[in-house]
This record gives C-alpha cells, sequence and structure tokens, in this order.
C-alpha cells in the first residue's frame, strides 16, 4: 500500500485515419477543484482502469491529510503525511477515515450505490512485511468496503495476514487480493503465496490459481458488474523461466466458480486488464521467445472473446497496451509508432485499429471509454511543452484550451475526473489537487463555466489559444511525460508478481 505521487500523466501508442470529422464547434466545462484532506495533495489512483467515478458524479478518491506520520523520516508515503479514503457528493469532500488503529487508507473503487472499495492499514503488526518505509514495525493492510460511512474490514484469505481491493461491484460484491499464508514467495503480494478473492456478503471465496501458487485479480477499466466474472493473472507453476525470471502467467476469467486459462500470445507472460459484461477480456501478453525479456518484455494488447484471441497489434511499433473496454466491445490504451518513436493513443473496434493521437503532439494515451463511446486521454506537444487532457467524441478530438492534465475516468454523462497540478507545483513535487470537470449545457450561465474547450477536426487539431483560466496550467518536459507514463503503466503491475518482467 506504500503510494505514490501522481508527477504528471501521459501517454503511450497507435495508427489509422478517424473518419471524416464535423464541423469545429465549442462547448465549456465547469472545473471544480476537489482540492485535498488538508494535507498538501491528492494521491494518483492504484490503477490505471480504476473506476473512482460513477455515472450519478460521485468520485472516489485518496488524499493526503493535516497528520504528518510519527514515524518519520521512515514514512509510509513518500512525503511523510498520512493519507485517507475519501468521497465528492454535491460540493462536499468526506474523509472516510480507516479501521480502529489504522493511521492510512485508500480507495480502489466506487459502485453506483456510491459504496467505495479500499484499503486500510490496520493496528496489528506484519513481521514478514518489510516493504513499508518504517522498517521493522509495518502494520498489516486489509482490503476494506465504505458502505455509506460505515467500514468494514473483509479481512484475509486462510492465515494470511494481507489483502487489498481491485474494485467493487454495483451488486455490493468486491474483488481483491488476499496472502492465504506466512510462508515465502518472491512473486506474491508482500513476499506470501496470494490468491484473487471475490467478497459477498461478509464471504470472502478464494478464487484459486491455474496451477501455481499465486493469482492476481485485474485492477479494473470495464464496466463489468456481472458478479460472477472476476479476470486477472495467474502462475501456472512454479518454475522460473530462463527469459523472464519468473514462472510463466497466463490471463484468466473466472465465471462463477471455474477459472478458465486464457493463454498467451507465444510468450510466458500475461494478464488480464478486465472484462465487460458480455464476457470479452482485455489484456496484455508476451510475444514467442519472449522479446525483450529479461529487460524490458515486450508486451502486445489482446482482445479474448469466447475462447478466441487476438493479437490487438501495434502502431508500427514493437509494444501496445490497452486500459479500458466497455460493453460495445470498443477498447482503449496506446501503442507505440514505427521505430518506437512516439506513443499514441489508441482505439480498437471490431478488428481495426483507429490512432487518435492529436495532429502536432508527439505523445498521447487514451485511459477510459464511457458507454457513448466518449474517451478521455491525454496528449503532449513536444513544442510546446503542453500536456493536456483530450476528449475523443464520435468523429471529433475536443481539446481542452487551457492544458488540465491527469484524467483517469469519464462517466456516461462526459463528467471527466482526474489528477492535476497546480502552478508551482513540480514534476516531482507533491501537490496535486484531485479534480471535476462538468460538461455545461447551452443555457448554463457563462460564470459556470469556467473552462473553454474546443472541438476541432483531426486535420485542424492544432495547439489553440487559452481563452479560460485555470489553476492546473504548466508546462512539462518530454522527459518527464514519458517517465511519469512508465511510472504509472509500472503501477498497475504491482500486484501481479510481473515487476520484475517489465522494467
Amino acid at each position: 500500500m506504500k503510494s505514490k505521487r501522481l508527477t504528471s500523466a501521459s501517454s503511450l501508442l497507435l495508427l489509422l485515419a478517424l473518419p471524416p470529422q464535423m464541423a469545429a464547434q465549442h462547448t465549456r466545462y465547469k472545473l471544480i477543484d476537489l482540492g485535498t484532506l488538508g494535507g498538501p495533495s491528492a494521491i494518483e489512483p492504484p490503477f490505471p482502469g480504476s473506476q473512482l467515478l460513477n455515472n450519478a458524479g460521485l468520485l472516489a478518491g485518496t488524499s493526503d491529510i493535516t497528520t504528518t506520520d510519527p514515524n518519520a523520516p521512515n514514512c509510509f508515503n513518500q512525503n511523510c503525511f498520512l493519507s485517507h479514503a475519501f468521497r465528492w457528493k454535491s460540493g462536499a469532500l468526506t474523509d472516510f477515515g480507516t479501521v480502529p488503529g489504522g493511521t492510512i487508507s485508500s480507495a480502489s473503487s466506487i459502485n453506483a450505490r456510491g459504496w467505495i472499495a479500499g484499503d486500510s492499514t490496520t493496528s496489528e503488526i506484519d513481521p514478514f512485511n518489510g516493504d513499508c518505509g518504517f522498517q521493522p514495525l509495518c502494520p498489516q493492510s486489509h482490503a476494506v468496503l465504505w458502505k455509506n460511512r460505515t467500514i468494514i474490514d473483509l479481512g484475509t484469505l486462510g492465515e494470511g495476514l494481507e489483502s487489498a481491493t481491485a474494485y467493487v461491484k454495483n451488486s455490493g460484491a468486491v474483488v481483491g487480493l488476499s496472502t492465504i499464508n506466512t510462508s515465502p514467495d518472491p512473486f506474491g503480494f508482500h513476499g506470501a503465496p496470494t490468491h484473487a478473492f471475490i467478497w459477498r456478503n461478509g464471504v470472502m471465496r478464494d478464487l484459486g490459481t491455474l496451477g501455481g501458487p499465486d493469482s492476481f485479480p485485474s485492477a479494473g477499466g470495464c464496466d463489468n458488474q456481472r458478479s460472477d466474472l472476476v479476470t486477472g493473472g495467474s502462475l501456472i507453476d512454479s518454475t522460473p523461466n530462463a527469459t523472464t525470471g519468473t514462472p510463466t502467467s497466463h490471463a484468466f476469467l473466472w465465471n462463477n466458480g471455474k477459472m478458465t486459462d486464457i493463454p498467451t500470445l507465444g510468450g510466458t507472460v500475461a494478464f488480464a486488464q478486465c472484462a465487460n459484461n458480455r464476457g470479452q477480456v482485455i489484456g496484455q501478453s508476451g510475444l514467442p521467445d519472449d522479446v525483450g525479456c529479461p529487460d524490458s518484455c515486450v508486451l502486445h494488447a489482446f482482445f479474448w472473446d469466447n475462447g478466441v484471441l487476438t493479437d490487438l497489434g501495434t502502431l508500427g511499433g514493437s509494444s501496445s497496451t490497452v486500459i479500458w473496454l466497455n460493453n460495445e466491445g470498443e477498447a482503449v490504451g496506446g501503442a507505440l509508432t514505427a521505430g518506437d518513436e512516439e506513443m499514441h493513443a489508441t482505439l480498437w473496434r471490431n478488428g481495426h485499429i483507429t490512432d487518435l493521437n492529436p495532429d502536432g503532439d508527439c505523445f498521447s494515451m487514451a485511459w477510459a471509454i464511457n458507454s457513448k463511446g466518449q474517451i478521455v486521454g491525454e496528449s503532449f506537444n513536444c513544442d510546446t511543452g503542453m500536456l493536456r487532457t483530450v476528449v475523443w467524441d464520435k468523429r471529433s478530438v475536443i481539446e481542452l484550451n487551457v492544458p488540465i492534465p491527469g484524467p483517469t475516468n469519464i462517466n456516461d454523462r462526459g463528467e471527466i475526473a482526474g489528477v492535476g497540478l497546480p502552478p508551482g507545483c513540480g514534476e516531482t513535487d507533491f501537490c496535486g489537487h484531485q479534480y471535476l470537470l462538468i460538461p455545461c449545457d447551452n443555457n448554463a450561465d457563462a460564470r459556470d463555466c469556467d473552462l473553454n474547450a474546443e472541438i476541432a477536426s483531426q486535420s485542424d487539431s492544432r495547439a489553440k489559444t487559452a481563452t479560460g483560466t485555470s489553476n492546473f496550467q504548466r508546462r512539462y518536459s518530454a522527459g518527464g511525460v514519458v517517465t511519469a507514463l512508465r511510472a504509472r503503466m509500472m503501477h498497475q503491475y504491482r500486484n501481479r508478481g510481473l515487476q520484475s518482467v517489465i522494467q
């Protein structure tokens, strides 16, 4: 549960032409700075694909509080402030606290009811965990569920000491992972054997593995509300491969008690990102001969549907990654271009790959897609140094005139959530704020719509002149953007036993 801050948001990957574009027009967004719980910084979502904004406009997140870590300088968080999960509703930011005796909590997901899944430290010590910052006194961290404002400690599997959530479904079922005992396991969560679980009505069910010691759930990224479907990755044996240094890992789809093995694209490492309500699965897989391993294993995005595995390919480069899948089977993420020179935001639909990168920009990444096909991501212009949120809506690309980086979610109302850096906040500082962008209708009071956005054709999507004001405007270096993207993508692998593979 050791946290990292979002220093900037970034991009990844792809190519093809967009359909004919609509005529240019304008729209406006109301910008809401959620601030923090009194501390200096909001904290990045736990994974790309984390569902932290629901269709009612309720937002979950994690923020520093005013209390500094009593164990400083050996702190749990890097800036030595304690942090808590929160929920934003109708203008009010509510601190959800921790389990009794705990000091730190975090949010990983919110459902349609406003229930939040997350993690909390407890009052108990884990003598086997030396990865908490203030060794050797590491508190146990447990998966938790906040129903309204009541916190439920979900506990652990078997004799395990640690657990963590991935997401909560609208039914209230929670998906996560837990250690099952305290035996040494170099590939498990906190160095112990780890299994994925689903928790329903007070009962935590072990989902098992594909034959190896460990399994890990997906982090989210799909509108999967079927309580019988869970995806993730699992080791299939305990023998490390010479090419990767880790045992072979396959993606899986767990369907009401049965774990289906999803094969790789030829390599020895694969995991699922998420599944939609149709049971379609997206994920990442290594290639034959484990190309690039062990230094930097090459991964391709894949799409699995009813037993058929499809390599989603790239934009001419070596790698691609997929983050979000809607119930129409549309997936977004990014891919490298020829020569691995640039990272472009990408849409995969009906077997076709589309390069979403705005003209003139050198990096972009699509982070989420809603049920209407609206896509939110980020784009970076190497000439101007501007990193900004971008929305792709049907045939048009919407570029926010005032750069606001760090989008994470877009709901079915077109609202956008993210974390941005205010003026004076450096790329490595701990000072980001959570924000919410709300589209204004044509009759909205202009004073409530303080942020201009412009819908431009793909053929004329050059940088625009800012006509609004924003507390999040800043410039970035190309190196900073690439570094931040890599850190953000690495964050999604932290609980999957793949950190030694994906460098």
